[in-house]
């Protein structure tokens, strides 16, 4: 079904008229005027803000996802910079790609997050990511860490669900700072967490949270991703590779699955730092991330 039916289709079933589903909204401190809303509904428009449809699944109870899922998602968008010159890959394939095949073994991550409370998940909008990446000097172990910046699209939203792939190095969750550990699931390497905020959101709040995974103790690959079944406004990632040996080339690189091949954004300068880094804008959906080969 199209968006614009399954919402009409949601309005009615509910009963509210579209002034009293405006209200609602700017309850929330999201701004939609009637004739957008009847223009959603009529198909002569689409929404350009997915935080707005969250919330009007809040509103209309319908499941989460159900509208959602049906907008268009367009492909990670390219690099800034010298890299910035590649295209992404088309979106087009990717509409209507379920999340769960972000993962290498779906029925394993859906698994593992159903057993955490996501019930706030469709209801936080991620207005940046910020990873670093760090390998050891002999490429023995790694760690993660982690910034993110959430705001509420919604009230009483107190965690978010954060899931990442572990290997079989049983990755710990440490430095957790401004909230706090929730549940913590792991199998299959795929690790999956709570965190739970220090203050329980309202619509228009935001929530900074920061993480580190690691060390773990196994040889890591010569990639890091991130993988992204909601979109953010702002994705950074940073490798960090210690001692004097450093990769030949690094690349940035984009996907639409973990079975979709990938696609190579530019190259990027590994700095006397010895690290690279990746900026994306406006991540939608799928997988984003940094390859290097050595010599």
């Amino acid at each position: 079904m199209e968006f614009a039916g399954a919402l009409r289709q949601a309005i009615q079933a509910s009963g509210l008229t579209l002034e009293r589903i405006r209200h609602r909204l700017r309850r929330r401190g999201l701004t939609v005027s009637v004739a957008t809303l009847s223009y959603w509904q009529r198909g002569r428009s689409r929404p350009r803000s997915r935080p707005v449809v969250m919330a009007l699944e809040e509103i209309l109870q319908v499941p989460p996802g159900a509208l959602t899922e049906l907008l268009d998602d367009p492909a990670p968008a390219a690099p800034a910079g010298r890299a910035g010159r590649a295209a992404g890959p088309s979106g087009a394939a990717e509409r209507g790609r379920p999340v769960r095949e972000l993962w290498p073994d779906p029925d394993g991550y859906a698994g593992l997050v159903g057993q955490l409370d996501r019930s706030g998940d469709h209801r936080l909008e991620r207005l940046s990511i910020h990873d670093v990446y760090r390998l050891d000097d002999i490429r023995r172990s790694w760690t993660l860490s982690v910034r993110t910046v959430l705001r509420a699209a919604g009230d009483d939203i107190d965690r978010v669900v954060c899931v990442h792939e572990a290997g079989a190095g049983n990755a710990d969750l440490a430095q957790v700072r401004y909230c706090r550990p929730g549940r913590i699931r792991a199998d299959g390497g795929l690790m999956a967490f709570e965190l739970v905020f220090d203050r329980v959101l309202s619509a228009g709040d935001t929530a900074v949270v920061e993480y580190e995974l690691g060390p773990v103790g196994e040889p890591a690959h010569d990639s890091y991703d991130r993988r992204f079944p909601h979109p953010v406004h702002d994705y950074v990632a940073i490798i960090q590779f210690a001692g004097e040996r450093l990769p030949a080339r690094c690349y940035g690189f984009a996907a639409e699955s973990s079975r979709s091949p990938r696609q190579r954004l530019g190259e990027l300068w590994i700095g006397t730092s010895g690290s690279a880094n990746f900026a994306a804008g406006a991540v939608r959906r799928g997988i984003v991330g940094i390859e290097w080969e050595w010599h």
